[in-house]
C-alpha cells in the first residue's frame, strides 16, 4: 500500500498540477492537470483478517486536446514505480475535455 505522501511524490514527478478527488471553483486551473483518488480497497483476506491491504488507486489525466506527451510521461512513471495499471479514455462533452483513467492497485 502506498502512503499519500508516496503517491504524490511519483505524481509530482509527472509535472502537472493535481488534487486529490477534484479541483475546486477556488483552485481550478487550466488542463492539462491530475486528478487521483482511493474510491476503495481490494484485500487480500487470511484466517478472517486483512493479510494484504490493498488500495485502489485512480488517477485521472484531463487536457483540452489529446495530450500524447503527458500520457507517455504518466505511463513511463508508472512503469518506473513498477505498477501496473488498465487504461481508458473519452472525450467528456460536458467539459469539453479529454479524460484519461489510469486504474491500478498499490
Amino acid at each position: 500500500m502506498m502512503t499519500k505522501e508516496q503517491i504524490e511524490h511519483m505524481l509530482d514527478e509527472v509535472g502537472l498540477s493535481y488534487e486529490y478527488d477534484h479541483f475546486t471553483t477556488h483552485n481550478w486551473i487550466e488542463p492539462p492537470f491530475l486528478v487521483w483518488r482511493i474510491p476503495g480497497t481490494d484485500n487480500f483476506y487470511s484466517d478472517g483478517i486483512a493479510y494484504v491491504k490493498i488500495d485502489i488507486l485512480n488517477i485521472e489525466l484531463y487536457s483540452d486536446v489529446k495530450d500524447w506527451d503527458n500520457e507517455k510521461k504518466a505511463e513511463d512513471i508508472l512503469e518506473k514505480y513498477g505498477i501496473a495499471y488498465q487504461k481508458t479514455g473519452e472525450y467528456l462533452e460536458s467539459e469539453k475535455m479529454y479524460e484519461v483513467l489510469y486504474e491500478m492497485e498499490v
